[in-house]
């Protein structure tokens, strides 16, 4: 049975169908407890049978929740729509949070003045909380985001001075130290002793993690490297980093890169110098991202799940927003990263 067309069936219409109280009805609309599981499923036959659909601008007067939530990436548009990183761990939040009807806000960073305009948003209780991620050092997005009063979930090891002991923080990562131990490693078991590091930004906590496991790796075998240089998280910069490396250090026969993309910058950079890989030089990514396994040659990388870090994030801040008084407080997670050899380093 359907309401008449053109109509948008009610909630009376709905009580009335279903032989309960209008506020039965409320309650099991707006996943209330206290209702029978066999009252609440003849209410939900009749939602379905009559095409009803809440009134979520209602429903949020009641429940002071939006159903939404800003995702905050520190980062310009050029740069989000151009890196498969941003795009795998995206498309994490978004399935996470579409299972859970909630709506993804997108906010990104051209200009110093955007900071402005985001911290207004996040203040207007438009959205029930933030994802934030791609931070640097001195970012004032967390002090806004604790301005806010909105329950957030950070992505990467937080750096800014006491995050290590805010006991309700919140974030998730990746093991990037270890990640990086594993990949030079790698390089130094194959013979390997002229070992260069590319580094992402140095102002944020991923690129800092990644080259300190570089030198953790040199320093445990008791070998020097072949010189560090900073490729800015990008294939364009990656190659720079390359060009400088084998001006400076012409004998370096292998390097690691910080991420898929300056890696593959860095095999540009190797081709148009005449360098053979891995036979004269050897090169290791980190993110193992699907291009990866398509350059040639096939890249050596640093496996982390960034999608399903994606999801992580938005499912510690929808336990945090809906706490189980059954399960364990969110607690921040570190997931582990794994070497994935491929031909560029054999």
């Amino acid at each position: 049975m359907h309401g008449v067309r053109g109509s948008r069936p009610t909630l009376e219409a709905v009580a009335a169908h279903a032989g309960v109280s209008r506020a039965t009805v409320s309650r099991v609309v707006n996943g209330g407890p206290g209702v029978r599981t066999e009252v609440r499923e003849k209410v939900q036959r009749s939602v379905e049978e009559l095409g009803y659909v809440p009134n979520s601008a209602a429903r949020s007067l009641v429940t002071r929740r939006t159903g939404a939530v800003a995702v905050v990436i520190a980062e310009p548009e050029t740069r989000v729509f151009s890196d498969p990183f941003f795009s795998q761990q995206l498309r994490g939040i978004s399935r996470e949070l579409s299972e859970r009807d909630t709506q993804l806000l997108l906010m990104l960073l051209e200009h110093r003045r955007d900071y402005a305009r985001i911290g207004r948003y996040l203040s207007g209780g438009h959205v029930d909380g933030a994802l934030m991620f791609s931070l640097h050092s001195e970012d004032p997005l967390p002090a806004m985001a604790a301005e806010s009063g909105l329950p957030t979930v950070f992505g990467g090891r937080p750096g800014w001075p006491g995050a290590e002991k805010d006991p309700d923080l919140l974030y998730v990562d990746t093991d990037n130290r270890g990640g990086a131990r594993q990949a030079v490693a790698h390089l130094l078991e194959r013979g390997r002793r002229r070992i260069a590091v590319i580094t992402g930004p140095l102002d944020q906590t991923s690129a800092l993690d990644r080259l300190q496991g570089h030198r953790d790796a040199l320093a445990a075998a008791g070998a020097a490297g072949a010189g560090e240089a900073h490729g800015a998280f990008t294939a364009e910069g990656g190659e720079r980093a390359m060009r400088e490396l084998l001006g400076r250090e012409p004998e370096l026969d292998a390097v690691f890169a910080g991420s898929d993309l300056m890696a593959s910058g860095a095999l540009r950079a190797l081709r148009a110098a005449g360098r053979r890989v891995p036979e004269d030089v050897a090169v290791v990514g980190y993110d193992d991202l699907e291009p990866a396994a398509w350059a040639d040659p096939p890249l050596t990388t640093v496996r982390q799940d960034v999608e399903g870090m994606g999801r992580m994030m938005a499912e510690l801040l929808l336990r945090r927003l809906d706490p189980s008084p059954a399960g364990p407080p969110p607690a921040p997670v570190v997931t582990p990263a794994q070497l994935v050899v491929r031909a560029s380093s054999t």
